[in-house]
């Protein structure tokens, strides 16, 4: 398995210093994050991320991107896109965008969960349109990534199979990931993978746990909340989890994610890939 960090995860850095940074560190690859942002006064992972590419304009820096990149001499383990199901020609130019960059792979948001549509109607219209993005996704060879995410119609590997099952999994196929699955979908990993089959194409890595507000609901239950937290400090057990993906037979990319700030960006990348490495050898972690 390859290695590779997603940019949302790297706000202080510009994509010059994210990609020489994390390649002097010994990762493999970078994922891109594409999206209009708001500004901040200070670096965030959701605004005034330095190291984010905005979509406006997106189409004139390709060439930019894939310098940077391969100037650094990473690969592109896949694009991190925010464009919504439905958005026809966001999603056209993000798959686009991915072919020009030689990046394989694209993630389209899905729909969120919840409001006044019933279930069925929900995946019926979801479905009708990925079925339309899969064929943009095969006329240019790329593939199209749902992403098992919490808030939206696909927060677990069963939800995303039966939104997508009988597509071309050339064209369409889910991103795995481990935190995202602590919050809201948390189902038995090697059944998940079991489930998906084909479809399993990409995974992102990082961790999250539960934690008691102490505040309370009018009828008297706990408020709990998730956080996101290090690797190594939340409630999913990374280590079987990767075992449980090699056991299983993939092979592919694993692209970190850690949105916890208790270790400052530069140590928190440099020791979550030798944490990582060291899961993948077998060996015990320092």
């Amino acid at each position: 398995m390859k290695l590779s960090v997603f940019t949302a995860s790297t706000p202080e850095w510009t994509p010059e210093q994210a990609a020489c940074t994390l390649a002097a560190q010994g990762w493999d690859g970078i994922e891109w994050r594409i999206v209009d942002q708001s500004d901040a006064p200070e670096p965030g992972f959701w605004a005034g991320n330095r190291a984010t590419w905005p979509f406006t304009g997106i189409e004139d820096r390709v060439d930019e991107i894939a310098r940077v990149t391969s100037e650094a001499g990473l690969a592109i383990s896949g694009i991190g896109g925010y464009q919504v199901l439905g958005d026809r020609g966001g999603v056209l130019s993000m798959l686009r965008i991915t072919a020009r960059l030689g990046a394989a792979r694209v993630r389209v948001v899905m729909p969120s969960s919840g409001g006044e549509r019933r279930a069925a109607e929900a995946f019926a219209e979801a479905r009708s349109e990925l079925a339309w993005v899969a064929d943009r996704a095969g006329e240019l060879g790329v593939q199209a990534l749902v992403e098992l995410h919490q808030g939206t119609i696909t927060p677990s590997a069963s939800a995303a199979i039966r939104l997508i099952d009988g597509l071309d999994p050339a064209h369409v196929g889910v991103i795995h990931d481990l935190g995202n699955l602590v919050v809201e979908g948390q189902e038995h990993h090697r059944m998940a993978f079991e489930m998906l089959g084909p479809y399993l194409a990409h995974v992102h890595v990082k961790n999250a746990g539960w934690v008691d507000t102490g505040r309370v609901r009018s009828d008297g239950s706990a408020i709990w909340e998730s956080r996101w937290m290090p690797l190594r400090s939340g409630q999913a057990a990374v280590g079987e989890y990767l075992d449980d993906l090699r056991t299983h037979g993939y092979d592919g990319w694993i692209t970190l994610e850690d949105f916890s700030v208790e270790t400052p960006l530069e140590p928190r990348t440099a020791r979550s890939l030798d944490y990582l490495r060291s899961l993948l050898a077998g060996d015990t972690p320092a």
